[in-house]
């Protein structure tokens, strides 16, 4: 698995740790930035070339933080392709990616600490979208609207 990672001056630290994780897990990483701690960075430099990266295939899935979540998963939604949503909770990570097909997922970093966000991105990295009639139906609804 190849999982495209990005943040900006609020999830730069956790971005690190989650780097970690990843790699003890045998997960690719490509790396999107920030590579270096810039209290004025902005999260969308970070959030549209993790989401164009997982959009165009070149990962299976992203995670970008920010500092709420809330402007890392706006920017990375604009993204064709790009189905990111903020997880606070393990069953949200895993169940998006099982039923919505989730492929980013977006962190704040001042909203949730270390542990519960290891906890969160084994699950998103774990999941696998279920193939079903159902899932699928809903996922075609989702994807034609990138078409309007």
């Amino acid at each position: 698995m190849k999982v495209a990672l990005g943040a900006d001056h609020a999830g730069f630290e956790l971005k690190n740790k989650i780097a970690g994780w990843l790699l003890e897990r045998n997960i690719e990483i490509i790396d999107m930035g920030n590579t270096v701690f810039d209290a004025k960075d902005d999260y969308p430099d970070f959030a549209i070339p993790v989401a164009t990266t997982v959009a165009k295939g070149n990962a299976d899935k992203g995670i970008v933080i920010c500092g709420s979540g809330v402007g890392a998963c706006i920017t990375s939604n604009k993204i064709k392709g790009a189905r990111a949503s903020i997880c606070h909770d393990t069953y949200s990570a895993h169940q998006g990616v099982e039923h919505d097909d989730m492929n980013i997922l977006c962190l704040g970093a001042r909203i949730i600490g270390e542990t519960l966000a290891k906890e969160i991105v084994i699950s998103f990295v774990d999941a696998r979208f279920i193939n079903e009639e159902r899932f699928t139906r809903r996922l075609v609804k989702i994807t034609n609207l990138e078409n309007i």
